[in-house]
């Protein structure tokens, strides 16, 4: 996979969104990220849900391969897909500067 496409190294919007959104809307827009990537009769994000919507996340050249790697990364119970925590989880442990000097901030919003 080219480093472009590779998913480690995206371009780290989400410190930004976090200033201008503060933790809340910043917790509201994964969250809607996540239904726009989420098989919605399983209700969670497969590989399959992410091939079928991988162009609105911009990497729509990603073989299957890629998309098991990336669902593999944030399935933190083991069964093959991800749950809106988990979505939610990845993309902050993507995001390590998000986490910098912000200690504690995030830790009272709870998911929807």
């Amino acid at each position: 996979m080219a480093d472009h496409e590779d998913p480690d190294s995206f371009q780290d919007f989400l410190p930004t969104m976090a200033a201008r959104l503060g933790t809340e809307g910043l917790i509201e827009e994964l969250c809607k990220g996540f239904r726009l990537l989420m098989d919605p009769a399983k209700r969670v994000i497969t590989v399959e849900s992410l091939k079928r919507n991988s162009a609105a996340m911009g990497v729509a050249g990603l073989g299957d391969e890629d998309l098991v790697e990336m669902v593999r990364k944030g399935d933190l119970n083991g069964d093959g897909a991800l749950d809106q925590m988990e979505f939610c989880v990845l993309m902050f442990r993507l995001s390590p500067e998000l986490m910098e000097g912000r200690e504690g901030s995030s830790r009272d919003v709870q998911v929807p």
